[in-house]
């Protein structure tokens, strides 16, 4: 751990840069960009309080335990990418699999894989992770006291909140899916438009969990309860799982492009990788793109070659790196890049079953935070599909996750998302399933200038570098980059391209993709929920949210 000493000097340093530069030379300035109103104003408070990036991150994180109750979580786990007094790192708090966990234990006794029991009840969770990771986040860079981060959460909980359309059709919505097999419906069933929805079992989780910290959840009283909603419903989390859990603080995987550089998510997290697969391969055909329209029907095929290429290593190599052998280095050489570029089709799609592995012969949130002091958090996490496994802790008020659907539950089978995987992704005991979630920062000359990441499992990455494309590429500012229309191609369902539903493409395009073979559909749901901090290379800092959701972004200007 850095020590107190050397810590004020790295922010002595840092400070002196930020107020040379031209972007700061009016104030200091922050930024957030969240995903939802109220957990947005915590974390400006957080802020003009005198917090970091870090603790305002962590208030934000119990915050949409609280408000955004089918994403944020304590009942799941994620992703953290951080810039912090001039270095960056990465936090993984993925949730693992349960000791008593096998390869096969969603197959029925004739080997057919069983996907609703990965997906409804309490078999589908993994081992949860948030508050490990909040906690281990606060305690290597937090400044404000942990209790004061946790209570702005406790008091949304027991005062309760004033639900808005989309929260309540949210949850009409997902009834049906766990009718029967979850207590969902006790809880959020009573859930109205007009009325004020309270959550004390939740409250008084949180209040401990402010008072006592991880250790509460891990070993303490709620992991007592959750202990016991395993044990009712026949799921797989014991308390040794939980004593036994631990966040992994790991390298995050970075890479030079095009002036900047690119600091993004490592395994267990696909995300990184096809992020800085796609920019590389894109920039070996810059002359294929060059003079392209944002979506014109050749940009979207062009792009769809890519994925194809990106989601088939993605699904034969790539798994919880405790647990397989494998350089992913070997997947971005110059070489590498080279040779999958190498047989993109320029007119066509390539057959499916033709683009092989090269090296042999719905429901997640993210948030952006850039402190005044130049720290950033890029946080990505989730419960999986919205409101997870549908199981709520009784006595905690949370719910769980169902992120044992992200391992391969056998080699070919597709998950909820449509993505097929292979034995590097295949159940064990410990072992962290993989993962789409790409939180990521570019740097500019060792300074953070770019901080975001999506929602909507195997579009998020996809969702990413489309954003980065949309800055750097076509030079939309912020708030034109997420409004742009987006595309998502994953290899499987084979030639099928997917647009934002309230965005759609245009109707040449569209008539254009499918002469050249291609299926062409909107979405099954709307996906991104894109939270984007930028400086732009004028010094313009700005902030954007979705506009397709109800997130909040603001640039902050630091009190005089």
């Amino acid at each position: 751990m850095t020590s107190r000493s050397s810590r004020i000097g790295a922010c002595l340093l840092l400070l002196c840069f930020l107020l040379s530069t031209t972007a700061f030379a009016e104030g200091r300035k922050a930024a957030v960009a969240i995903p939802e109103p109220l957990a947005a104003a915590i974390a400006r408070d957080i802020l003009r309080r005198g917090g970091n990036a870090i603790d305002a991150a962590v208030a934000t994180a119990f915050a949409l335990a609280v408000t955004l109750p089918d994403a944020g979580n304590i009942g799941g786990g994620g992703f953290m990418t951080t810039y912090f007094e001039g270095s960056s790192e990465f936090l993984d708090y993925r949730e693992t699999a349960p000791a008593s966990a096998t390869r096969d234990m969603y197959l029925d006794a004739d080997g057919t894989a069983s996907t609703n029991q990965s997906l409804v009840g309490h078999r589908a969770a993994g081992v949860p992770g948030t508050v490990a990771g909040m906690a281990e986040a606060h305690a290597r860079y937090g400044r404000l006291p942990w209790a004061s981060l946790v209570q702005p959460a406790v008091a949304l909980a027991r005062d309760g909140i004033d639900p808005e359309h989309w929260f309540i059709e949210a949850i009409r919505e997902s009834e049906p899916d766990y009718a029967g097999a979850t207590n969902f419906a006790a809880y959020y069933g009573r859930a109205k438009e007009g009325e004020r929805f309270v959550q004390t079992e939740l409250a008084d989780t949180l209040e401990r969990i402010a008072k006592e910290g991880a250790s509460d959840f891990y070993e303490g009283e709620t992991a007592q309860l959750l202990v016991a909603e395993m044990r009712a419903g026949g799921g797989e989390i014991s308390a040794e799982d939980l004593k036994a859990y631990e966040p992994v603080w790991r390298k995050p995987l970075r890479r030079a492009w095009r002036g900047y550089e690119i600091v993004s998510a490592p395994l267990p997290s696909s995300g990184g990788f096809a992020i800085i697969q796609y920019l590389l391969m894109r920039d070996l055909l810059s002359k294929d793109f060059s003079g392209l329209e944002l979506n014109s029907a050749q940009y979207v095929h062009l792009k769809a070659e890519l994925e194809k290429r990106i989601f088939a290593d993605r699904a034969r190599y790539l798994g919880d790196p405790e647990f397989i052998d494998f350089d992913l280095s070997k997947l971005l050489t110059p070489e590498y890049i080279q040779r999958r570029t190498a047989s993109v089709s320029r007119s066509a799609p390539s057959a499916t079953e033709d683009v092989k592995p090269g090296l042999d012969g719905l429901h997640t949130t993210h948030f952006s935070i850039l402190d005044f002091e130049g720290n950033a958090v890029s946080n990505t996490y989730t419960l999986n599909t919205g409101f997870g496994s549908g199981v709520v802790v009784r006595g905690a008020g949370f719910l769980l996750n169902n992120e044992m659907d992200d391992f391969a539950i056998a080699p070919g089978i597709p998950n909820y998302y449509g993505v097929v995987g292979d034995e590097a992704n295949a159940i064990a005991p410990g072992k962290r399933m993989l993962s789409s979630m790409s939180p990521t920062i570019l740097l500019k000359d060792g300074m953070p200038v770019m901080v975001l990441g999506a929602m909507g499992g195997s579009t998020i990455f996809t969702t990413v570098y489309q954003t980065i494309s949309n800055l750097v590429d076509f030079g939309l500012n912020a708030k034109q980059a997420l409004a742009a229309t987006r595309v998502h191609h994953q290899l499987l369902p084979e030639n099928l391209i997917s647009y934002s539903p309230t965005t759609p493409l245009d109707a040449a395009v569209i008539s254009e993709l499918r002469e050249r073979g291609y299926r062409v559909e909107p979405h099954g749901w709307e996906y991104g929920n894109v939270q984007l901090i930028w400086l732009s290379p004028t010094g313009d800092l700005q902030a954007a949210s979705d506009p397709r959701f109800s997130g909040v972004s603001e640039v902050l200007l630091e009190d005089p």
